[in-house]
Protein backbone atom coordinates (compact mmCIF):
# COMPACT_ATOMS: atom_id res chain seq x y z
CA UNK A 1 0.00 0.00 0.00
CA UNK A 2 1.37 3.39 -0.99
CA UNK A 3 0.26 5.18 2.16
CA UNK A 4 1.90 2.58 4.38
CA UNK A 5 5.16 3.09 2.47
CA UNK A 6 4.82 6.86 2.81
CA UNK A 7 4.37 6.57 6.57
CA UNK A 8 7.76 4.90 6.90
CA UNK A 9 9.59 7.98 5.61
CA UNK A 10 10.95 10.06 8.48
CA UNK A 11 10.37 13.23 6.46
CA UNK A 12 6.66 12.43 6.32
CA UNK A 13 6.62 11.67 10.04
CA UNK A 14 8.29 15.00 10.81
CA UNK A 15 6.38 17.02 8.23
CA UNK A 16 2.82 15.90 8.86
CA UNK A 17 2.01 16.63 12.50
CA UNK A 18 -1.47 18.09 12.93
CA UNK A 19 -2.52 19.87 9.75
CA UNK A 20 -5.84 21.71 10.09
CA UNK A 21 -5.86 22.73 6.43
CA UNK A 22 -5.78 26.46 7.15
CA UNK A 23 -3.92 27.33 3.92
CA UNK A 24 -1.17 29.41 5.50
CA UNK A 25 1.44 27.31 3.67
CA UNK A 26 -0.15 28.13 0.33
CA UNK A 27 -0.29 31.83 1.17
CA UNK A 28 3.46 31.95 1.83
CA UNK A 29 4.52 29.48 -0.90
CA UNK A 30 6.52 31.10 -3.77
CA UNK A 31 5.80 28.13 -6.06
CA UNK A 32 2.05 28.58 -5.59
CA UNK A 33 2.35 32.01 -7.15
CA UNK A 34 3.80 30.70 -10.40
CA UNK A 35 2.53 27.12 -10.74
CA UNK A 36 -0.73 25.26 -10.38
CA UNK A 37 0.52 24.15 -6.98
CA UNK A 38 -1.22 24.27 -3.62
CA UNK A 39 0.58 22.66 -0.64
CA UNK A 40 -2.63 22.84 1.39
CA UNK A 41 -4.38 20.62 -1.12
CA UNK A 42 -1.46 18.19 -1.17
CA UNK A 43 -1.56 17.74 2.61
CA UNK A 44 -5.34 17.48 2.56
CA UNK A 45 -5.16 14.71 -0.05
CA UNK A 46 -2.46 12.84 1.84
CA UNK A 47 -4.45 13.00 5.09
CA UNK A 48 -7.41 11.33 3.39
CA UNK A 49 -5.35 8.15 2.94
CA UNK A 50 -7.09 7.24 -0.31
CA UNK A 51 -4.84 5.00 -2.40
CA UNK A 52 -6.22 5.98 -5.81
CA UNK A 53 -5.83 9.71 -5.13
CA UNK A 54 -2.35 9.19 -3.70
CA UNK A 55 -1.29 7.20 -6.75
CA UNK A 56 -2.61 9.94 -9.03
CA UNK A 57 -0.61 12.50 -7.05
CA UNK A 58 2.58 10.44 -7.38
CA UNK A 59 1.99 10.27 -11.15
CA UNK A 60 1.44 14.01 -11.50
CA UNK A 61 3.66 17.04 -12.06
CA UNK A 62 2.37 18.60 -8.83
CA UNK A 63 4.94 17.11 -6.46
CA UNK A 64 7.80 18.43 -8.58
CA UNK A 65 6.75 22.11 -8.45
CA UNK A 66 7.91 22.68 -4.86
CA UNK A 67 11.23 24.53 -4.61
CA UNK A 68 11.93 23.14 -1.10
CA UNK A 69 12.51 26.66 0.29
CA UNK A 70 10.67 25.55 3.47
CA UNK A 71 8.84 28.84 3.83
CA UNK A 72 5.82 26.72 4.73
CA UNK A 73 7.19 25.54 8.06
CA UNK A 74 8.12 29.07 9.13
CA UNK A 75 4.45 30.16 9.09
CA UNK A 76 2.53 26.98 9.91
CA UNK A 77 0.67 27.45 13.23
CA UNK A 78 1.08 23.74 13.98
CA UNK A 79 4.66 23.31 12.83
CA UNK A 80 3.84 21.15 9.81
CA UNK A 81 6.34 21.06 6.95
CA UNK A 82 4.66 20.46 3.59
CA UNK A 83 8.10 20.69 1.98
CA UNK A 84 9.22 17.59 3.88
CA UNK A 85 6.04 15.74 2.90
CA UNK A 86 6.75 16.65 -0.74
CA UNK A 87 10.27 15.20 -0.38
CA UNK A 88 8.80 11.95 0.89
CA UNK A 89 6.25 11.88 -1.94
CA UNK A 90 8.97 12.42 -4.53
CA UNK A 91 11.07 9.56 -3.19
CA UNK A 92 8.07 7.24 -3.14
CA UNK A 93 7.23 8.22 -6.72
CA UNK A 94 10.77 7.32 -7.78
CA UNK A 95 10.86 4.07 -5.81
CA UNK A 96 7.58 2.88 -7.34
CA UNK A 97 8.29 4.09 -10.88
CA UNK A 98 5.24 6.36 -10.94
CA UNK A 99 7.41 9.39 -11.77
CA UNK A 100 7.59 8.34 -15.43
CA UNK A 101 3.94 9.32 -15.93
CA UNK A 102 4.54 13.10 -15.75
CA UNK A 103 6.74 15.54 -17.64
CA UNK A 104 8.46 16.86 -14.52
CA UNK A 105 8.78 13.35 -13.18
CA UNK A 106 10.53 12.03 -16.29
CA UNK A 107 13.00 14.90 -16.02
CA UNK A 108 14.38 13.26 -12.87
CA UNK A 109 16.43 11.06 -15.17
CA UNK A 110 18.20 14.14 -16.52
CA UNK A 111 18.86 15.46 -13.02
CA UNK A 112 20.25 12.09 -11.98
CA UNK A 113 22.54 11.98 -15.00
CA UNK A 114 23.75 15.56 -14.57
CA UNK A 115 23.74 16.75 -10.97
CA UNK A 116 23.86 13.24 -9.51
CA UNK A 117 26.68 12.09 -11.76
CA UNK A 118 28.58 15.35 -11.28
CA UNK A 119 28.58 14.90 -7.51
CA UNK A 120 29.84 11.32 -7.73
CA UNK A 121 32.38 11.90 -10.49
CA UNK A 122 33.71 15.36 -9.66
CA UNK A 123 32.37 16.34 -6.23
CA UNK A 124 30.28 19.24 -7.57
CA UNK A 125 26.58 19.69 -8.35
CA UNK A 126 27.46 21.93 -11.28
CA UNK A 127 30.62 21.10 -13.19
CA UNK A 128 31.36 23.54 -16.01
CA UNK A 129 33.04 21.14 -18.50
CA UNK A 130 29.90 18.96 -18.62
CA UNK A 131 27.59 21.91 -19.36
CA UNK A 132 27.64 21.56 -23.14
CA UNK A 133 26.36 24.65 -24.99
CA UNK A 134 24.04 22.54 -27.15
CA UNK A 135 22.30 21.34 -23.99
CA UNK A 136 21.96 24.89 -22.66
CA UNK A 137 20.86 27.09 -25.57
CA UNK A 138 19.34 29.51 -23.06
CA UNK A 139 22.88 30.56 -22.11
CA UNK A 140 23.45 31.93 -25.60
CA UNK A 141 26.73 32.59 -27.47
CA UNK A 142 28.48 33.91 -24.37
CA UNK A 143 28.47 30.50 -22.73
CA UNK A 144 29.45 28.87 -26.01
CA UNK A 145 32.61 31.01 -26.06
CA UNK A 146 33.29 30.54 -22.35
CA UNK A 147 32.89 26.77 -22.60
CA UNK A 148 35.47 26.60 -25.39
CA UNK A 149 37.90 28.70 -23.29
CA UNK A 150 37.31 27.19 -19.85
CA UNK A 151 40.92 26.40 -18.99
CA UNK A 152 42.10 29.84 -20.00
CA UNK A 153 39.30 31.53 -18.05
CA UNK A 154 39.81 29.54 -14.87
CA UNK A 155 43.56 30.08 -14.95
CA UNK A 156 43.05 33.82 -15.29
CA UNK A 157 40.57 33.85 -12.39
CA UNK A 158 42.65 31.46 -10.25
CA UNK A 159 39.86 28.92 -10.34
CA UNK A 160 42.26 25.97 -10.44
CA UNK A 161 39.99 23.88 -12.66
CA UNK A 162 40.75 20.15 -12.22
CA UNK A 163 44.01 20.95 -10.43
CA UNK A 164 45.20 20.25 -6.91
CA UNK A 165 45.07 22.93 -4.25
CA UNK A 166 42.52 25.67 -3.48
CA UNK A 167 40.15 27.32 -5.90
CA UNK A 168 36.74 26.91 -7.52
CA UNK A 169 36.26 23.55 -9.27
CA UNK A 170 39.62 22.30 -8.00
CA UNK A 171 40.16 18.55 -8.30
CA UNK A 172 38.53 16.68 -5.44
CA UNK A 173 40.76 13.91 -4.00
CA UNK A 174 39.78 10.35 -4.88
CA UNK A 175 39.37 9.43 -1.22
CA UNK A 176 36.80 12.20 -0.80
CA UNK A 177 34.89 11.02 -3.88
CA UNK A 178 34.93 7.50 -2.44
CA UNK A 179 33.46 8.88 0.79
CA UNK A 180 30.72 10.61 -1.19
CA UNK A 181 29.95 7.32 -2.94
CA UNK A 182 29.70 5.53 0.41
CA UNK A 183 27.27 8.20 1.67
CA UNK A 184 25.11 7.64 -1.41
CA UNK A 185 25.22 3.87 -0.81
CA UNK A 186 24.39 4.04 2.91
CA UNK A 187 21.56 6.56 2.54
CA UNK A 188 19.88 4.61 -0.28
CA UNK A 189 20.60 7.22 -2.95
CA UNK A 190 22.54 4.75 -5.10
CA UNK A 191 19.56 2.39 -5.07
CA UNK A 192 17.23 5.27 -5.87
CA UNK A 193 19.41 6.26 -8.83
CA UNK A 194 19.19 2.67 -10.06
CA UNK A 195 15.40 2.80 -9.73
CA UNK A 196 15.26 5.98 -11.82
CA UNK A 197 17.37 4.41 -14.57
CA UNK A 198 15.44 1.12 -14.52
CA UNK A 199 11.96 2.63 -14.62
CA UNK A 200 13.01 5.15 -17.28
CA UNK A 201 14.36 2.31 -19.44
CA UNK A 202 11.08 0.44 -19.01
CA UNK A 203 9.11 3.53 -20.01
CA UNK A 204 11.27 4.05 -23.09
CA UNK A 205 10.70 0.42 -24.11
CA UNK A 206 6.94 0.74 -23.66
CA UNK A 207 7.03 3.83 -25.88
CA UNK A 208 9.02 1.99 -28.54
CA UNK A 209 12.14 4.10 -28.07
CA UNK A 210 15.76 3.45 -27.29
CA UNK A 211 17.20 5.39 -24.37
CA UNK A 212 18.86 8.03 -26.55
CA UNK A 213 15.52 8.84 -28.20
CA UNK A 214 13.79 8.87 -24.83
CA UNK A 215 16.34 11.23 -23.29
CA UNK A 216 16.12 13.62 -26.23
CA UNK A 217 12.35 13.65 -25.86
CA UNK A 218 12.59 14.35 -22.15
CA UNK A 219 15.10 17.14 -22.78
CA UNK A 220 12.68 18.73 -25.20
CA UNK A 221 9.80 18.05 -22.75
CA UNK A 222 7.88 16.36 -25.54
CA UNK A 223 7.21 13.10 -23.71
Amino acid sequence: MLYEQLEQDVRFQEGMKACMNCGTCTAICPAAEFYDYDPRKVLDLVQQKKEAELEALLKSDVIWFCGECMSCITRCPRNNAPGLVIMALRTLSQQTGLFVHSIKGRQQLLLKRTIGSNILNYGYCVYAPTMKPEAHPEAGPVWEWEHSHLREMFDRLHGNLDKRGPGALRKIPDEDLAELKSIFDITGTTELFEDIERYSAQQAKEMGMDMDEYVRGVEASKL
